[in-house]
């Protein structure tokens, strides 16, 4: 209860008490320095406090601009690269479609090449045969070419030419081609009737001789009759 009552003298009596009497006031602020610090002490910590974080967001700053040097430098180190590779690529394209070209040239040079050595094998052959067969053997040898103005063999009017061999009557009718293909063994078929139908003059025998025969060519010229002659191994000897 006295310490109560001592508590309650002191909160009502000590503010006037500090405020008279300048012992009392040293006395209290020497004893409350010991555990709070003074006004000038908690303004230099105030101070300290706020140039430290002052400092801090300089730092953070700084670095935040040296970051985003970074990232823009390396945007436009990007941006160059890009550009490079976009170059490039633009060349890239330009040389395919330069090499297109050339290829296309090509193909056609290698193309007109093959079909002018094909052309030429088989004339040259054609006459080899007729020159062999016409001096040696004193069988005559035409060719016939032929107007199809009903489209029967092409389906449209067309030249119908043939290879015709003529022995004592005995009438043979070659297809010499560098390749043969299965629509053009139905093209020689036709070819054949419709000479047989023009000049009343049945085919005693049809023949294909050519290097290169389609598999479905041969099987196709079998069931229609057509001897064919791909190797010299394979013409018999009455030929």
């Amino acid at each position: 209860m006295i310490t109560q009552e001592v508590r309650e003298i002191i909160l009502t009596e000590l503010p006037r008490i500090i405020k008279t009497d300048e012992e009392i006031k040293r006395f209290i602020l020497n004893l409350s320095s010991k555990e709070f610090a003074g006004k000038a002490e908690t303004e230099s910590r105030f101070d300290s406090l706020l140039e430290e974080l002052k400092r801090d967001r300089e730092q953070q700053s700084k670095k935040w601009e040296e970051q985003s040097q970074l990232w823009r430098e390396q945007d436009q180190k990007w941006r160059e690269s890009l550009k490079i590779v976009n170059s490039m690529m633009e060349e890239i394209k330009q040389i395919n479609q330069h090499l297109d070209r050339h290829d296309k040239r090509f193909d056609t040079t290698i193309g007109g090449l093959g079909a002018r050595w094909g052309i030429y094998s088989e004339e040259a052959f054609r006459n080899g045969l007729r020159a062999i067969l016409e001096e040696s053997f004193h069988v005559e040898v035409i060719n016939i070419n032929d107007w199809d103005d009903k489209g029967v063999v092409f389906g449209r009017p067309d030249q119908v030419e043939l290879d015709i061999i003529i022995k004592n009557d005995h009438l043979i009718i070659c297809e010499l081609k560098s390749s043969i293909s299965k629509a053009e063994t139905h093209y020689f078929e036709r070819k054949v009737r419709f000479y047989e139908s023009r000049h009343q003059r049945k085919c005693d025998r049809m023949m294909i001789i050519s290097p290169m025969v389609e598999p479905k060519a041969k099987t196709l010229a079998e069931e229609l009759g057509i001897e064919v002659y791909s190797h010299s191994y394979s013409v018999k000897p009455e030929v």
